[in-house]
């Protein structure tokens, strides 16, 4: 299998998403909220040039199991 960036940003994604999803899952144990917790980093440019405007709010949510979910993604790639 050939490996390329796009391959590589779709493993990161995956693994990013099956690790949001185990730490939805997860939230109601008390006992792993420090594996579950997120972190929320916005980005939110905008912009007002006479004849356009935009606003756009970019919301990432990070837990420490949707981060080992990337390191597992990009691990897994790597064997490949």
């Amino acid at each position: 299998m050939k490996k390329n960036v796009g391959m590589l940003i779709l493993f990161l994604l995956l693994g990013w998403l099956l690790g949001a999803w185990i730490a939805k899952a997860l939230q109601s144990f008390k006992v792993l909220s420090f594996l579950t917790h997120p972190t929320t980093i916005s980005w939110s440019p905008r912009a007002d040039l006479d004849i356009i405007s935009y606003n756009i709010t970019i919301n990432f949510e990070l837990s420490l199991l949707s981060l080992i979910g990337i390191i597992a993604a990009f691990w897994l790639y790597r064997r490949l």
